[in-house]
Order: C-alpha cells, then sequence, then structure tokens
C-alpha cells in the first residue's frame, strides 16, 4: 500500500497563481479562493474535489481507494 500524500499544488486556471495546501482527510474542498485573482474554484465535472481539478495530486479518499465522498 503506498503513501498517502496530504500536500498538494493548486493551480488557478484564471491567472496562473499557485499554492502549496495541506488536504483535508475527512471532507472534499467544493470550494477554494484564489490567493491571488480571488476567484472561486470549483471541481471540473467528474471531478469530488478541488485538488482532483486543479492540484498536482488527487485527494486522499482518491489516492486510498478511488471513491471520494461516498
Amino acid at each position: 500500500m503506498s503513501k498517502v500524500i496530504l500536500e498538494s499544488i493548486i493551480t488557478c486556471p484564471e491567472c496562473g497563481a499557485k499554492k502549496k495546501e495541506l488536504m483535508p482527510t475527512d471532507a472534499c474542498q467544493y470550494f477554494y479562493e484564489c490567493i491571488s485573482c480571488h476567484k472561486i474554484l470549483k471541481p471540473l465535472a467528474g471531478d469530488c474535489c478541488v485538488y482532483c481539478s486543479f492540484g498536482t495530486v488527487k485527494c486522499p479518499p482518491i489516492q486510498e481507494n478511488g471513491a471520494c465522498c461516498s
């Protein structure tokens, strides 16, 4: 079993700003405010959270079992 990675770098699709964040392990994060342009990011269709859509690493539940917030 692989170790779950808890840090992900979110990249804003609007302005390109990047920020390293610690992902929650007990819930999906549906909204994220960009630190630069303040756009509110929401998951893309088919993704469960902002980390799966805009992060360098998928969220912990997806890493562990391939399913999120079931």
